[in-house]
């Protein structure tokens, strides 16, 4: 949503307090966009009428429970809010706050209040915990507050955000200028675009080197040729390098993910060549600011581009566009050496690199004893704030396993484990037993009196033949009949549903059609955060959870569970942590998931290690899970599916019962004219030799492509390299001849067959046993 220009929004997180500072003839607004989310309203000024109708009326208890800690990062951002509270003379133990909103408050509630005069309006977002066998699924959800600034406000540059930590240093680089620094090993250095989509190239050199006349700064070659990737980024391969192969810098935070690194910085050269002679530039900002250190001048200084968005088309040509970058963004990184840095606003107006606009640049120096989590930035919808990428509440067990990380949907999660490997991983499941980390998965709870409404229009499965405690896997399309995603709905009651998908869009889709049909009793809350899961997986699973869950009367035993159901019990007895758990899984193989609250995962992680000693229990990474899915023909998001492909061709056409399903839902008309008229359909292809196809890879007969690779893996059980491709149909018959083009689709092909899918057990006996 765009705001008007006197306009301003913040974000409030659940169990978090923002601060906002506002003047006489503004007009504040707290929104609770989701529902059903308390907010307390607290303000704190000279004038006890500074802002109308705000009368405290209960304990402010996000403020009372605040814990400031200046060596933690959230410790020091509570420690900034409680020293508001002091400045202004009040009591931690007993601040009070016009608490608004309640259990029953609708999606886009809104409350406003003018401001009288100047004040600091503290808004908290209360999140008590909810857990799996709790009576009322609502889970805490943000605030929003927006302000409307009166023409007497002050204008100010935008603010930056509250630092990190203590800064050791800091400056502001004014547009079109450069700053050199001194950064000692092991401390973090903070890059910020104030104003957004403004390019700062960033030069880093081993202080020792200089100071014995030796230049040994950041190498682009080194660093891509070591890490196998165009720049680093945040988490394994984060590291850059110097021509020695030594790291300078690795980087810890960032929250743009979109811009380039190690092209030059501008020169005088293309300024000149653009008809601008004399222009100001980089590298000659940077030769006057590294002269005092001995750096030679050089006509172009190669830098880390950062926020400077480039990148190579399709005819490898360097094209460049405004950049991704919006005000507060910045890079964290941490120096791996003592360094002399220097940083530039750059002073590009004359092409998209700075958004026609230069503006400044502000630098932050943090001590070497801090620690920040390592995040990339994820920004649900183009205005929102971005959101950094997470732990799950399994993360201080898996990460004594293994430090392979990847960011998947925002959350890190293992690739593989040390000391078992992709391959073990797999033959533990096809075996045994092994337990993963799928956490990532985005769950909303969907209630109220229209949720079923809701669910049967948007989704392509029979909401209302779905039974309490069961699960139905199910597509959810656009109106062309395109897949938003898969997903699973778990229905808890009449008018509660559980609905778990892979794409964090998930609940805006399901809000947007809410309201386009008028569905004003449903609540769609966001609850990943809430519900942390592992998957048990293996021939053995159902023995190792029969010696752990404990159910009551009124669940079944988790021996009888059938496929597809859920049971809400507790871990070992009927005092023990509470859970559900669902006989589903992403393996092909006899499975459950178990789901509790993020503060219960360590436990439950330890009970199943425990109890899976006896019967082989190995952990599953995101490699070895890759080879279970393909194999099973379970399909993935961005590879067997989009948006622009039907369930039919994405192999899942099961989910969609055109002659049963009798009510209307989005997409029907496309599908029913898609089923009637199919182009293309979901195979496998089984590869002559050991190479493996790629997902995006060509499927051709003789110069005709007639199909794209999926996914592709080399199977362990079936020693063979395998994928799934999706074919037109006039190709799709089981035994059909084709090839898959390699390099340019035409100079090295792999001869494939057609073959059924799935590769293992066709009949889905293991699963359902």
């Amino acid at each position: 949503m765009l705001l008007q220009a006197n306009a301003e929004r913040y974000r409030v997180r659940p169990g978090g307090v923002t601060a906002v500072k506002v003047f006489g003839g503004d007009r504040i607004d707290v929104v609770d966009p989701f529902g059903r989310q308390a907010a307390e309203f607290t303000v704190l000024s000279a004038d006890p009428r500074a802002v109308s109708d705000a009368a405290p009326n209960s304990p402010a208890t996000v403020l009372r429970h605040l814990i400031g800690d200046k060596d933690t990062e959230e410790g020091y951002a509570a420690s900034i809010i409680l020293a508001k509270l002091a400045d202004y003379g009040v009591d931690q133990s007993e601040v009070t706050a016009t608490r608004l909103f309640d259990d029953d408050s609708p999606a886009g509630a809104r409350e406003s209040f003018a401001v009288d005069s100047d004040a600091v309006v503290l808004v908290a977002a209360p999140a008590p915990p909810m857990h799996v066998d709790s009576d009322q699924q609502n889970p805490p959800s943000d605030l929003f507050v927006e302000v409307m600034r009166a023409a007497t406000s002050p204008r100010e540059q935008p603010e930056l955000s509250a630092p990190l930590a203590e800064p050791l240093w800091e400056a502001r680089i004014d547009a079109a200028t450069a700053a050199a620094y001194e950064v000692r090993a092991g401390q973090f250095i903070q890059i910020i675009d104030v104003a957004g989509r403004q390019c700062s190239d960033l030069l880093a050199f081993d202080a020792h080197g200089l100071s014995d006349g030796r230049e040994y700064g950041l190498d682009a070659t080194m660093t891509r040729t070591v890490l196998g990737a165009a720049y680093p980024t945040p988490g394994l391969s984060g590291k850059f390098f110097d021509a020695r192969g030594r790291p300078l810098l690795e980087v810890v935070r960032d929250t743009v993910g979109r811009h380039d690194t190690f092209a030059l910085a501008c020169t005088a050269k293309y300024y000149a060549d653009m008809g601008y002679p004399g222009h100001v530039n980089c590298t000659d900002n940077f030769n006057a600011q590294l002269a005092k250190y001995g750096v030679a001048a050089r006509a172009g200084w190669p830098a880390l581009n950062l926020f400077y968005n480039t990148a190579f088309d399709a005819d490898l040509q360097l094209v460049s566009e405004e950049p991704w970058s919006r005000p507060g963004d910045y890079v964290l990184f941490r120096a791996t050496a003592d360094l002399v840095c220097a940083s530039s606003a750059c002073p590009d107006d004359i092409d998209p690199a700075n958004g026609w606009q230069p503006t400044d640049i502000h630098v932050r120096v943090y001590d070497s004893t801090r620690r920040f989590a390592v995040a990339v930035g994820h920004r649900l919808t183009p205005d929102a704030e971005p959101v950094l990428t997470k732990r799950t509440g399994f993360a201080d067990r898996t990460e004594a396993l293994t430090r392979r990380f990847v960011d998947y949907q925002g959350y890190w999660l293992p690739e593989c484990f040390d000391n078992y490997g992709p391959q073990h991983e797999y033959w533990a499941c096809r075996e045994r037993v092994a337990v993963m980390d799928l956490s990532p998965l985005r769950k909303f709870e969907v209630l109220g009196p229209d949720a079923e409404t809701l669910l049967q229009a948007t989704v392509t499965r029979d909401i209302r033949r779905l039974s309490q405690g069961q699960v139905v896997y199910s597509a959810m399309c656009t109106e062309s009949g395109g897949v938003v995603d898969d997903c699973t709905v778990f229905r808890l009651d009449d008018n509660n549903f559980r609905f778990v998908g892979g794409d964090p869009h998930d609940g805006q889709w399901l809000r947007l059609q809410a309201q386009r049909l008028g569905l004003e009793k449903v609540w769609i809350k966001d609850s990943s955060d809430q519900l942390h899961n592992i998957a048990v997986q293996g021939p053995s699973s159902r023995a190792l959870l029969n010696e752990l869950i404990w159910s009551p009367p009124t669940q079944p035993q988790l021996w009888d569970l059938g496929w597809f159901r859920f049971l809400i019990g507790r871990l070992g007895a009927p005092d023990g942590l509470p859970l559900l758990v669902s006989r589903t899984g992403y393996s092909g193989e006899l499975g459950y998931e178990v789901w509790v609250h993020p503060s219960d995962a360590p436990a439950l992680w330890d009970a199943v290690w425990t109890a899976g000693e006896p019967h082989g229990l190995a952990p599953l990474g995101l490699e070895a899970l890759e080879m279970l899915r393909v194999e099973a023909g379970l399909v993935a998001a961005g590879h067997e599916f989009d948006d622009q492909t039907d369930p039919f061709e994405a192999g899942i056409g099961f989910t969609v019962p055109l002659k049963t399903k009798l009510d209307d839902f989005i997409g029907r008309d496309a599908l029913i004219e898609r089923k009637a008229h199919p182009q293309r359909v979901l195979v496998g292809l089984r590869i002559d030799g050991n190479e493996v196809a790629a997902h995006g890879d060509c499927v051709r007969i003789g110069r005709t492509q007639v199909g794209v690779v999926t996914s592709g893996v080399r199977s362990p059980i079936l020693r063979a390299s395998i994928a799934l491709c999706r074919i037109a149909v006039q190709h799709s018959a089981p035994g059909t001849a084709v090839e898959v083009g390699k390099l340019d689709g035409h100079r090295k092909r792999l001869p494939a067959t057609v073959v059924s899918i799935p590769f293992y057990d066709p009949e889905k006996t293991r699963p359902r046993s």
